[in-house]
């Protein structure tokens, strides 16, 4: 079974200064953090903070969700913090 994202939830993760969501895989839950300097480089009108820096995400979504989707086809592991060369 792929990778998919059947939650659409999403958090700010102020200490990693990233967004988080899961991913999911059969029965496996699969983190993934998108850093500030990705959520940049995707958006680079986005400014600084919580608030925007979720809405960075949000409008984005489809394609941070692809390169968290190669990221993990490249090494199924748990974990994930992606970053902006993974964009």
């Amino acid at each position: 079974m792929p990778l998919n994202f059947p939650n659409a939830s999403r958090s700010y993760d102020a200490a990693r200064q990233s967004v988080c969501f899961w991913g999911h895989d059969s029965a496996f839950e699969i983190a993934f953090y998108v850093g500030e300097d990705a959520l940049r480089v995707i958006s680079p009108q986005a400014q600084p903070g919580e608030v925007a820096l979720l809405e960075a995400f949000d409008a984005n979504r489809p394609r941070i969700q692809q390169a968290a989707s190669r990221a993990y086809a490249r090494r199924r592991q748990s974990f994930y913090h992606l970053t902006a060369p993974d964009f």
